[in-house]
């Protein structure tokens, strides 16, 4: 039994897998969901599995990249429980939870030599994004990109590119004359995908430190200027 959390993006998402299945999942999306919904929504799931926490073999968390603030509130709950019922944690590349997402829900539809794009949205036309190939192996590493007309044009001559994440919508117009790009509207990151990662590494026992782990913010974060009138 794996806790896994996703706090990366504007969703918030909690599920609870086993080595077959999600049990239980809750989610939901929106300004502060993180803050005020995570812990309702672990007390939730365990309490459709009717376990104890002390019952679970591991707690995954989404490591990033993301959102600060949503991969702050993610990474402390995730220790707390670790600290608490004497647990390890595994850290989830968040990304590559969303490529094993998207290829279950477009099954077929994925040709052997397409590519996976998922996509964070980094405000403006600058999304964090990796590449994986149809077998799901990443064929570079993440990086913050600034998307233009030119971008992914030496892949886009051989692979069909399927764009998805909540960076993808707004390349839309950018990209609507390019035949060898489909851009995915509506796809959200959930806990759910990662679950074959989170067995992965719970068989591997590749843990990380509960005490010492960061997540994977990409960037530094920077605090924005107060609006507040006298600040």
């Amino acid at each position: 039994m794996i806790l896994c959390l996703e706090t990366a993006t504007p969703v918030c998402s909690v599920a609870l897998n086993d080595g077959c299945c999600t049990i239980a999942v809750r989610e939901t999306e929106g300004q502060n969901a993180h803050s005020e919904k995570i812990t309702n929504f672990i007390r939730e799931v365990m309490e459709v599995a009717k376990i104890d926490y002390r019952q679970l073999d591991a707690v995954a968390v989404s490591k990033g990249p993301g959102s600060y603030t949503g991969l702050r509130i993610g990474v402390s709950t995730a220790k707390g429980i670790c600290y608490a019922a004497d647990l390890p944690l595994m850290a989830i590349d968040t990304l590559e939870a969303m490529a094993y997402g998207m290829k279950a829900k477009l099954g077929s539809q994925i040709a052997e030599n397409d590519l996976l794009i998922p996509m964070i949205d980094a405000r403006r036309m600058e999304v964090y994004a990796a590449i994986f190939d149809a077998n799901l192996n990443k064929i570079n590493d993440t990086a913050a990109l600034v998307i233009d007309e030119n971008s992914f044009e030496d892949l886009r001559q051989d692979h069909h590119l399927w764009l998805f994440g909540d960076g993808a919508p707004k390349l839309s117009k950018l990209f609507e004359n390019q035949p060898n790009i489909s851009i995915i509207d509506g796809f959200k990151p959930s806990a759910a995908f990662m679950r074959p990662l989170a067995e992965k590494a719970l068989k591997a026992q590749e843990f990380v430190d509960v005490a010492y782990f960061e997540p994977f913010y990409l960037k530094d974060f920077i605090a924005g200027k107060p609006h507040v009138k006298g600040l």
